[in-house]
């Protein structure tokens, strides 16, 4: 490489970067990694752990134990809110303006948001959550209850944590940056869900803006470092169950890190242009082992079973959502749980919900509001289904001992899927499908992750230079896998929870100031009967419809 490329990609990195928010986000990933290379051993209930382990520990127990009802109630009023969304007239709102025209076609557009928002969890819980629950126990089911009744409060709980809360998230996000961003010109940022208080012009200078932008990048490297670390904990868990070669915490760190830098570079530098057809792969091969898995089977015990969860989890939807336990081992579940899964989506939003406001111009709030809730949902629940479900089918049965490699401290909750699919018919082909999921939703995920994190801290471009995704990709690898080795699982837990927090309570904002905004303009376009509610008449000020803010960019998402 020349001098002068090498010194134009710097001053590109130089230019584009916020250095308020890059400079944040830099510093708490670095303090991090210098804490954890510093930090002391020391003993707790007879076990060695590492200092900063259990300083993490201790923060994320006392949010638990005290906040609880934050994450809850946070979640609640966002599912509430994007219900109202579907249903009122504000639904009726176009991003763009009346005139614009989608860009995407219904299914690609869902399958865009759908890859983007789940990421890598739901090949990391798919095989693992139900069945945990089913040999541990939930708030819903007493340690004398039966099999199937353990199975079915196993399997609400999967609903109820992978379901339409997750997605609400998103949505609280999403909708208010497309709006304001198509119709108002405003940036994609996240600061930009201040606009109906500070103003669009404002966000630029805006400390309060700048603030809630490093907010998003804080909580976003959590739930960036919690994904890579689930995922790269169970591409090493697989190494390890099918070729008995165990990883060192160095090792550890060295693979996970190096794994992430690797396919980072390859994307950014243009050695792999086949990305987005891996991502159409990953979908092609989620679908395939679903559908095989649920042929040779159990089909109909998974149907009867996934009928009666999903009647359970609506009706009980509220009560679970507001429960914080009954004894110290409920409180123990919600927070391990539900409070995790919760801040962990409060986590992601900054970056699902400004790729949703990207790819949704020319949409309704209505369709946005159906598509990132309902319709996901609608595919999230089968996988859940049958695989949680058939996994619970075979351990009860004595088919395979899943409970028990999940209960081996060689491979942990992270090697649950190799034990169900290797009992299967066809088990090393299904194993073998599993395994290429984890390495093709890995490399994805590195991808996807590192350029959310890189666009966050210059101020929403699209395409950050390489030189900033590089040291995004070296930082994030690094911290994922520095918290599977301090804590395994449960680091990767608590790290989202201490990170999605502050996100929840912009979030809260958020929903208020979309509330300010479209009540100020829906009562005055509304005012004639029958009248067409435009995305670009629901400007403040009275924008011309033939004027559309934010140019024509949403062709390249």
């Amino acid at each position: 490489m020349s001098q002068s490329r090498t010194r134009g990609r710097i001053e590109e990195f130089r230019e584009e970067i916020d250095p308020l928010v890059f400079g944040a986000g830099v510093t708490v990933a670095v303090a991090f990694i210098v804490a954890y290379a510093v930090s002391p051993t020391v003993t707790v209930d007879g076990r060695q752990v590492n200092l900063l382990g259990k300083l993490i520990g201790d923060l994320n127990g006392w949010l638990w134990s005290n906040l609880s009802w934050f994450y809850l109630w946070s979640m609640l009023i966002f599912v509430a809110f994007t219900a109202f969304l579907i249903v009122g007239p504000w639904g009726r709102i176009k991003l763009g303006g009346e005139d614009v025209e989608p860009a995407h076609s219904f299914l690609t557009y869902f399958a865009m948001f759908f890859s983007a928002g789940i990421a890598a969890g739901i090949v990391f819980w798919g095989p693992a959550e139900a069945i945990y629950h089913f040999g541990n126990g939930t708030p819903l089911t007493g340690p004398d209850a039966s099999a199937r009744a353990k199975m079915l409060g196993s399997l609400q709980y999967t609903f109820f944590h992978w379901g339409i809360s997750a997605w609400s998230a998103y949505l609280i996000v999403g909708v208010p940056i497309g709006y304001f961003a198509y119709n108002r010109g405003a940036p994609f940022r996240f600061s930009t869900l201040l606009a109906p208080f500070v103003g669009v012009d404002n966000l630029e200078d805006s400390l309060t803006a700048k603030a809630v932008d490093v907010v998003a990048v804080f909580g976003t490297m959590g739930g960036i470092a919690t994904s890579l670390g689930f995922i790269g904990q169970q591409l090493l868990a697989g190494v390890e169950y099918e070729l008995g070669y165990s990883f060192g915490d160095l090792g550890t760190i060295l693979t996970i890190t190096g794994v992430t830098v690797i396919f980072t570079l390859s994307v950014v530098s243009g050695v792999d242009r086949g990305i987005k057809r891996l991502s159409q792969l990953n979908v092609i091969v989620f679908v395939l082992l679903a559908v095989v898995v649920f042929v040779v089977g159990t089909p109909f015990f998974v149907l009867n079973l996934g009928t009666q969860a999903v009647g359970t989890y609506l009706q009980e939807f509220v009560a679970m959502s507001l429960f914080t336990g009954t004894g110290s081992g409920d409180a123990g579940f919600v927070g391990a749980w539900t409070v995790f899964y919760w801040a962990w989506w409060f986590a992601w939003a900054p970056f699902s919900g400004i790729f949703l406001a990207k790819i949704s111009r020319g949409r309704t709030i209505r369709e946005i509001t159906f598509v990132g809730v309902v319709a996901t949902t609608l595919a999230t629940v089968p996988w859940f289904m049958i695989v949680g479900g058939t996994s619970m089918r075979l351990q009860a049965s004595g088919a395979a001992d899943i409970l028990g490699v999940i209960n081996d401290p060689n491979y942990g909750i992270a090697a649950s899927g190799y034990p169900l699919f290797e009992a299967l018919p066809a088990g090393e082909l299904l194993s073998a499908l599993f395994f290429l999921l984890v390495i093709t939703f890995f490399v994805t995920s590195a991808d996807s992750s590192t350029l959310g994190i890189a666009m966050l801290t210059t101020g929403g471009k699209e395409s950050p230079s390489e030189l900033n995704r590089l040291v995004w990709g070296v930082l994030q690898g690094l911290v994922a896998s520095i918290l599977v080795v301090i804590g395994g699982t449960e680091a990767l837990q608590q790290a989202a929870i201490i990170t999605g927090g502050p996100v929840a309570a912009v979030g809260l904002v958020a929903v208020y100031g979309m509330i300010r905004e479209f009540s100020s303009t829906h009562g005055r376009v509304l005012v004639q009967e029958g009248a067409a509610v435009r995305g670009d008449d629901m400007l403040i000020g009275g924008r011309s419809s033939g004027e559309v803010p934010g140019g024509d960019a949403s062709e390249d998402d």
